[in-house]
């Protein structure tokens, strides 16, 4: 039996879910998917121009699977971008460095570490100890984005 996939460490979400090339109507192109910790593993290594090993700390994962990653991510760019695909965003297997939650109790709201998430600690309310918490829409462990699940749900 296969190793369960670890969950990336990814810093922010991408401020955009789909790009494509001028001219031809979006539903006329091919697309090319890179998963969240794909666009995270690019940010990191040539846009912060980070060395492997300190994105591979920041992802929380090896440094071979960030390699990995990065190649995936690499890959599939240089083919939209010589073959004219579009760009879509999702999925994966991230949670967000830091998730934030709210009781629905009494409306408490607090953060919880990514590590904490990752373990699969159970959650509840710090003050109430309720288990009627949700997290909040801008934030969270595999959110919702672009209007449809992406990423994984704990």
């Amino acid at each position: 039996m296969a190793r369960p996939v670890k969950l990336r460490c990814v810093a922010q979400l991408p401020r955009a879910g789909f790009f494509r090339p001028v001219g031809p109507p979006a539903s006329a192109l091919q697309k090319v998917c890179l998963t969240v910790e794909e666009i995270e593993s690019i940010r990191l290594k040539d846009f912060e121009g980070l060395e492997q090993e300190e994105c591979a700390q920041e992802m929380r994962i090896s440094r071979p699977t960030f390699h990995r990653i990065l190649g995936s991510a690499r890959k599939k760019l240089a083919d939209a971008l010589i073959n004219g695909k579009a760009i879509q965003v999702e999925g994966g297997n991230f949670g967000l460095a830091q998730s934030y939650f709210r009781c629905n109790n009494d409306g408490h709201e607090w953060n919880v570490p990514f590590e904490a998430l990752a373990r699969g600690f159970p959650l509840s309310c710090p003050i109430c100890s309720s288990v009627n918490i949700q997290p909040l829409p801008s934030f969270g462990f595999g959110k919702r984005y672009g209007g449809r699940f992406r990423g994984r749900r704990v």
